[in-house]
């Protein structure tokens, strides 16, 4: 999607929010978070979606299934049990069953690799807290916001799995 395609779908109304400068930023803030993503996957010799798939783990309320995974990933049962076969031949995740069902796996961080992970991302890490001191807490919060409602409407717009 070219920026005068994105500035034909919303016109600039003039308040300094241009579309296009939106745009724009959401793809190279996007580009180097896949750089990053990349990287990562690169020197831990696994595949970017598998990079994807840890940090759904890391950052999943309860304990992630195969099930949720797939879900989100929006990949087959297949590729999601190959995913995470190279993450555990990584060292990134253990599975295991639950206790009352057998049948539920469950998917676990290893603790020694999320150090491994939380050194190679300390650099975004640092760089977000220097972009963050910028900004007042309000300013913050209107950021937030607008992340929470682009995600929520971005998630609308998966496809139904059949």
């Amino acid at each position: 999607m070219d920026d005068g395609h994105v500035g034909a779908i919303v016109a600039d109304d003039g308040s300094g929010a241009d579309p296009r400068k939106f745009a724009v930023a959401l793809r190279r803030t996007l580009g180097e978070m896949n750089r990053l993503v990349h990287d990562f996957a690169s020197a831990e010799n696994v595949h970017p979606t598998d990079v994807h798939a840890l940090s759904f783990v890391l950052d999943h309320p309860d304990t992630a299934t195969p099930g949720l995974l797939r879900e989100h990933l929006g990949l087959t049962s297949g590729a999601v049990t190959a995913c995470l076969d190279r993450l555990e031949k990584a060292g990134h995740i253990r599975r295991s069953r639950a206790d009352d069902d057998r049948r539920v796996v469950r998917i676990h961080y290893v603790p020694g690799a999320r150090a491994a992970a939380r050194a190679h991302f300390l650099p975004l890490a640092q760089a977000a807290d220097r972009a963050r001191d910028r900004f007042t807490k309000d300013e913050l919060a209107v950021v937030l916001r607008y992340l929470d409602a682009l995600n929520e409407e971005l998630g609308e717009l998966r496809a139904p799995r059949g």
